[in-house]
C-alpha cells in the first residue's frame, strides 16, 4: 500500500488548493485526517480477513457520504451543515470528501496492491497500473486499460480478499490477529516521486501558513 505519509501529503496539497479562504490549521487537519482514514482498514484486518485496502477503500462509503452531503446542501430547504457550520463547513466537507477519494483510495488504486472498490458487495481488488507513451512506430500507446473478455474494457486485478493480502505495519501477514513474531516495517516513503510529493507538501503548507499569519495580522 502507498505509505500513509504520502497520502497525508497529497491530502494537504488538496487542502491548500481547494479550501480557499476556509484554509486554516483546523480545516487542514480535517482534510488530512480524511485522506488517511482509508488506511485504518489495516487495523480492521486484524479482525476481518483481507480487510486491508478493502474495508475503507470501497467507493461505497464516500459515495453514500457524497449523496448525503449533496442532498443536505442543495436539496433541503434548510441545510443542517450550513446552518451549524456555515459556508466554511460545506467547503471543508466537500474538500475532505475529495481527499478521502483521491488521497485515500486513488493512490492505492494506482499501485500494484490495488483497492477493493466495491467491497463488500463485490469482492475484487482493482489495480490501475501501466504506462502512457507516444511511439513514432506505434503511435499513442497505453497499457492501463485492456480489452478483456467479450470485448469489454478491463483493468488489472490482483485478486480478492481470500487470496490477496496487502502488507501493512499493523498486519504484515495474511492472518488475522496480532502476530508477535512477524517483522514490521513502517515505510515513510518508498520512491523518489513520493519524496518529492512530501517535500512539496511541506513547502506549500509553509507558504500558506505564512500567508495566513500575514492575513491575521492585517485584520487585527
Amino acid at each position: 500500500m502507498v505509505p500513509t505519509l504520502v497520502a497525508a501529503a497529497v491530502a494537504a496539497l488538496l487542502a491548500a488548493a481547494l479550501l480557499g479562504p476556509a484554509f486554516d490549521r483546523r480545516s487542514l487537519g480535517i482534510v488530512v485526517f480524511a485522506g488517511v482514514v482509508p488506511d485504518l482498514d489495516a487495523a480492521v484486518s486484524l479482525l476481518v480477513f483481507g480487510a486491508t485496502n478493502a474495508a475503507f477503500h470501497t467507493l461505497l462509503l464516500p459515495g453514500l457520504l457524497g449523496i448525503a452531503l449533496y442532498w443536505d446542501t442543495t436539496r433541503r430547504d434548510r441545510s443542517w451543515l450550513r446552518e451549524r457550520y456555515g459556508w466554511r463547513g460545506v467547503r471543508i466537507a466537500w474538500v475532505a470528501l475529495a481527499a478521502y477519494v483521491v488521497a485515500g483510495i486513488g493512490l492505492d488504486l494506482f499501485s500494484p496492491e490495488g483497492a477493493n472498490l466495491f467491497y463488500p458487495i463485490h469482492d475484487r481488488f482493482y489495480a490501475v497500473t501501466g504506462k502512457l507513451l507516444y511511439s513514432t512506430e506505434d503511435g499513442l500507446v497505453q497499457t492501463y486499460v485492456q480489452i478483456g473478455d467479450e470485448g469489454l474494457l478491463s483493468v488489472g486485478s490482483p485478486g480478492t480478499t481470500a487470496n490477496h493480502h496487502v502488507e501493512s505495519w499493523l498486519n504484515p501477514t495474511p492472518d488475522t490477529g496480532w502476530d508477535r513474531g512477524a517483522e514490521r516495517r513502517l515505510t515513510l516513503v518508498e520512491s523518489g516521486w513520493q519524496t518529492i510529493v512530501v517535500v512539496a507538501s511541506v513547502a506549500v503548507l509553509a507558504i500558506r501558513g505564512w500567508e495566513l499569519s500575514d492575513r491575521l495580522e492585517v485584520s487585527a
